[in-house]
């Protein structure tokens, strides 16, 4: 996503930072341990998995590592859209109660109508498993190659323009 929308503003601690932002929202598989259910708000794929939850740990983020560059508000819109990549991505698994996109405004755990990615085991061990491989799979085919191809159009887009601009 920074390479393609915000390429003047990668390097390695933005893209660090923005990958943070993009994994933060499963830390909420804590509330497992601490005995919250599945299905509350509080719980795996609630209020972390919200948009309110990506604009305030996007933003928080953007202005904490960058509030010293006048171009701040960027890097918060780049680890905004970091974070709520999250819970969208989740909306297209194929397994889980869906995310709280609208939390606090509403409870309803959404999905899209397709849904292609196969859902991730919440275990630790399963990732090493047969379902983990097919889990890394799916997540290429429908998440790493179109991520590739948007990252190539850039790059020829790019390089197109250039020759133009040469003309």
């Amino acid at each position: 996503m920074g390479c393609v929308f915000f390429p003047k503003e990668v390097d390695r601690r933005a893209l660090l930072i923005a990958g943070l932002c993009a994994v933060i929202p499963d830390a909420d598989i804590v509330a497992f341990s601490l005995g919250i259910p599945y299905e509350s708000p509080w719980g795996h794929r609630g209020w972390t998995h919200s948009l309110v939850f990506a604009v305030f740990l996007g933003s928080s983020a953007g202005w904490l590592f960058y509030r010293r560059q006048r171009y701040w508000l960027r890097m918060a819109l780049w680890f905004i859209l970091a974070v709520a990549s999250h819970p969208l991505l989740d909306m297209l698994t194929t397994g889980g109660l869906g995310c709280a996109l609208l939390w606090p405004f509403s409870a309803e755990r959404l999905f899209f109508p397709v849904r292609v990615i196969r859902v991730s085991p919440l275990e630790a061990g399963a990732f090493f498993s047969t379902w983990g491989l097919k889990v890394l799979l799916s997540e290429g085919v429908w998440i790493g190659l179109p991520a590739a191809g948007l990252i190539l159009a850039r790059f020829f887009w790019m390089k197109i323009r250039d020759g133009f601009a040469k003309k």
